[in-house]
């Protein structure tokens, strides 16, 4: 059947030629947006290990907190012992 297909119809030529320029746009489009695509998950990947980093840090910045925050309450308990003791021995 399509070797039946009159394709000396100017029409029909002009068609396929469109067709195919068209083709050839949506194939460079595609080409391109795929690169795109590859470029944006490269770019997520960084900016999610960045986050994992910063959040990292964050948590040991938090735990330094809370360990200078505990010495600081046991000198605190350390210096009222040692004040509660010279109270004693001045009495």
């Amino acid at each position: 059947m399509i070797k039946n297909l009159d394709i000396s119809n100017r029409e029909v030529k002009n068609n396929i030629k469109n067709k195919s320029s068209q083709k050839t746009q949506i194939e460079k489009q595609k080409s391109k947006l795929e690169n795109k695509y590859k470029s944006l998950l490269e770019e997520h990947s960084n900016l999610a290990k960045k986050l994992q980093e910063i959040k990292d840090k964050e948590k040991l910045e938090e735990k330094k907190q809370t360990e200078f925050s505990d010495k600081i309450d046991e000198l605190n308990q350390e210096t009222d012992t040692l004040l509660e003791e010279i109270d004693k021995w001045q009495m």
